[in-house]
């Protein structure tokens, strides 16, 4: 499975800036119905709400919201690939109507190793994400004769929304150096190598997806570790290959402003579009009033974790893995935007939301970009 001659090039630099420019500025969330625990839940025939869907769109869209990352399963395309499709059409014709696009990301490293189609389990009272799943499962993972299945997903999904304009990105692989989530709660259960397994698969994927000629950049999100410059020594083989392989550089950063903007200057060395895929840890120091001005500046993307309270429970923080919270809710909502009913957490993070995604705001900043 080594990448052929025939793969199209990386974008190059001049391209993947045009491309960013031509592009509205990216504010949004990464977006999980209140109703559903978990990618499967979302997706699944059977689960799958497009009435709560559209819903919670409209609500984005009122607070100024343009670009919602979801995330898909390789398990639910094997399972019954043309009727997961057609959800994701039904999906994207709803977000659509509310002038929203989307970045999907194909794989993910993050929390319980081990997904299982069906019914999923309900939420683990007081803790955060306590039913997310990863894709591919620990089993796909460290049996690479399970390989050319992942790469017939990736290649159809690709092929079959590489053209699509209400498609903006592709995420090829959520945190893949990510192990042990849950607080070391899943540790016990990933995949023996579980990162230079990952490491072998990470280039192939990105090959598989740019095999298709999409019309949409590439990319997967650095998290791990302070220093992301170039050349530095403590970038480990996963980071190297997103970094190689990624057309816009993406990132994801829950911490105070000085880290953020830090973290921004370290990855405008590399000369490349950037978007910050996950942020917003209000405990952590990292609030919409501190990291959006930043980001209007540097032109940076920006796509917060958690959108509604729901089944999820991301306004529990990490550690109620740890300790369950027995405040419901707890003091201050580690994630979320909105509560159930559609009301803000806070009325003051509409108003910024609403304020940094308007029209105006916009104009303003495709008049700073061509200049």
């Amino acid at each position: 499975m080594s990448n052929t001659t025939s793969t199209p090039d990386r974008w190059t630099p001049e391209r993947a800036h045009a491309w960013f420019k031509a592009q509205p500025w990216a504010l949004g969330a990464n977006f999980l119905p209140a109703s559903a625990i978990n990618q499967l839940a979302m997706w699944q025939a059977d689960s799958f709400d497009p009435e709560r869907i559209d819903l919670e769109l409209g609500w984005a869209r009122g607070l100024g919201m343009n670009t919602m990352r979801v995330f898909l399963h390789d398990l639910l395309w094997a399972q019954d690939a043309a009727g997961f499709k057609q959800r994701i059409c039904q999906y994207l014709d709803i977000a659509e109507r509310h002038g929203i696009f989307t970045m999907f990301v194909l794989f993910d490293s993050c929390w319980d190793p081990h997904p299982q189609l069906g019914p999923q389990r309900e939420p683990i009272p007081g803790v955060h994400n306590s039913g997310w799943v990863q894709s591919p499962s620990a089993t796909q993972l460290a049996d690479r004769s399970t390989w050319p299945q992942l790469r017939a997903y990736v290649e159809d999904i690709v092929k079959t929304f590489g053209q699509d304009p209400r498609v903006t990105y592709w995420d090829i692989w959520n945190e893949p150096d990510n192990q042990g989530g849950g607080m070391g709660y899943y540790l016990p259960r990933e995949a023996k190598d579980k990162i230079a397994l990952v490491a072998e698969l990470i280039p192939q994927a990105f090959a598989w997806a740019r095999a298709q000629n999409p019309s949409q950049p590439l990319t997967s999100g650095l998290w791990l570790g302070d220093h992301w410059a170039p050349g530095s020594s403590e970038l480990n083989a996963v980071q190297t290959c997103q970094l190689a392989c990624s057309d816009v550089i993406s990132f994801h950063d829950y911490n105070w402003p000085e880290k953020f903007e830090s973290r921004i200057q370290q990855l405008q060395q590399y000369g490349r579009p950037l978007i910050c895929t996950e942020y917003m840890a209000r405990s952590l120091g990292s609030t919409f009033d501190i990291a959006l001005p930043i980001a209007v500046r540097e032109d940076v993307g920006m796509i917060n974790w958690g959108f509604v309270d729901g089944k999820s429970q991301t306004k529990m923080p990490w550690d109620s893995w740890k300790k369950p919270y027995t405040i419901d809710p707890p003091l201050v909502w580690f994630h979320d935007v909105l509560h159930t009913d559609g009301t803000p957490y806070r009325q003051r993070e509409a108003e910024l939301l609403r304020l940094h995604g308007s029209a105006e705001a916009q104009r303003a900043r495709a008049e700073r970009v061509r200049g």
